[in-house]
């Protein structure tokens, strides 16, 4: 069921930093470890991105929540296809995700919610990394980043009307090419481009993420 249609609240975005990238950064890079920089930008950019998706979801699943007495299903996923937002089952959302942060299972708990997704979403289908659960990964940073992760909204209305995700994509991207070399970055740059152009398919509500591009595409 998705009867009701919303209006949109439009938000204005400017080309300033957001003020808090180079800390957010700072914080991640910290927890790398020993970790390559071609490897951990895989781990950071993918779980920032579910949480975009889960940002969307929740904020949508509680607008639902509130008109439930009107006859919305805060469980129905066209609620949430017929607002572009992706659906997200239960056991894929980020507060289980949060909740479950410091487990040794969390590994395993990421890819079956990427996976979970993906299914959900077939415009998704083979975007999303799922190799969170390998053994080379310590569980206890994964665990660590996922709350520092937890503590930044980057897919509600107003964020991507500021367009949080494409800056701080591009933020992390650049700050990840410094490590690896030109040369290192750009294999990742063609997957986010990808992953950007599926999230404009199916997303055509969202603000335009051309800043997460980059010039070399």
């Amino acid at each position: 069921m998705a009867p009701r249609k919303r209006k949109s609240s439009q938000g204005s975005s400017s080309g300033a930093r957001l003020g808090f990238e180079a800390e957010l950064w700072q914080a991640a890079d910290s927890l790398r470890g020993s970790m390559d920089a071609a490897e951990y930008k895989h781990v950071v950019l993918g779980l920032i991105f579910l949480k975009y998706i889960s940002d969307a979801f929740e904020e949508q699943h509680g607008k639902l929540v509130a008109e439930q007495a009107s006859g919305a299903d805060p469980e129905d996923p066209d609620e949430y296809r017929a607002v572009n937002v992706f659906w997200v089952p239960p056991g894929a959302r980020w507060q289980r995700l949060k909740a479950q942060a410091r487990q040794p299972t969390i590994g395993q708990l990421v890819d079956d919610a990427m996976a979970a997704i993906e299914r959900d979403n077939p415009a998704l289908k083979g975007v999303l990394p799922k190799d969170y659960a390998r053994p080379a990964l310590d569980k206890t940073r994964l665990g660590q980043l996922i709350d520092l992760i937890s503590n930044i909204e980057v897919g509600g209305e107003e964020s991507r009307a500021r367009d949080v995700l494409g800056r701080v994509y591009e933020y992390f991207l650049s700050q990840f090419a410094s490590s690896e070399g030109k040369k290192g970055g750009e294999a990742f740059e063609q997957e986010a481009g990808r992953l950007v152009a599926e999230l404009r398919e199916q997303q055509a509500e969202a603000v335009e993420l051309d800043s997460v591009i980059a010039a070399n595409l």
